[in-house]
């Protein structure tokens, strides 16, 4: 679902509703309008600008329809960053620890801050200072959520034998995904490439990880 807002941007305007042939049918579609239509919304206008009327409007629905899935405008952003979330920050498998770890945090960062869902992030991460019943369902739906799929990595290069059985996976998440978090909604400073990958290399040189080439070998002489 995600659009990054440069993109749409230099495309120019796009009609209200833009998902055609959805094997759901016209309810799905309708959903998925709105989804967008907040996320939009909060990139044009900003948090406080964001209305359930004029998600309606712009998603082309009556504010029945919006009423019938969602409560709140947060309800709806907090929906559309999840779907964002999940397909766009579920870490790939190339068999090596460090290309997916390298992989993983640059999407992480451009998730972050180049994209509709990373503005989204943001305010969700605001309104929750102030909301303790939002924020609890933002760390349950997401930030849980997340931290299974950050380690997702680690936990295949322990089964690969290039991580140590009784590594903190915890400990070693938040070495990797903390400072970039901490560089978006803290510092603002900025969270290129260079810098994550020092901080892939970083933690790789701390967990002393084991070539996978050399785990295969190693496992091989020992078959024989």
């Amino acid at each position: 679902m995600e659009r990054g807002s440069t993109a749409a941007a230099a495309a120019g305007p796009e009609p209200a509703v833009r998902h055609h042939g959805n094997r759901h049918g016209r309810s799905e579609q309708a959903r998925q309008a709105v989804l967008e239509a907040a996320d939009d919304l909060l990139v044009e206008k900003g948090f406080a600008g964001v209305t359930i009327e004029g998600i309606a409007a712009r998603a082309g629905v009556a504010k029945q329809t919006v009423y019938r899935w969602w409560k709140t405008k947060t309800d709806i952003l907090l929906d559309a960053f999840l779907q964002d979330a999940a397909e766009a920050l579920t870490p790939p498998d190339h068999g090596d620890l460090a290309s997916d770890l390298r992989v993983h945090l640059r999407q992480l960062a451009l998730f972050l801050t180049r994209s509709d869902a990373g503005a989204v992030f943001k305010a969700l991460i605001g309104h929750a200072q102030h909301d303790p019943a939002f924020a609890a369902a933002l760390r349950s739906g997401y930030l849980d959520e997340q931290r299974r799929r950050d380690r997702l990595p680690l936990e295949r290069a322990v089964e690969r034998g290039q991580l140590a059985a009784g590594l903190d996976l915890a400990a070693a998440i938040d070495q990797l995904v903390g400072p970039v978090y901490h560089r978006v909604l803290v510092t603002a400073e900025p969270v290129d490439q260079a810098f994550t990958d020092r901080l892939v290399e970083d933690f790789l040189h701390r967990a002393d990880v084991a070539d996978v080439a050399e785990v295969a070998d190693t496992g091989e002489t020992g078959s024989r």
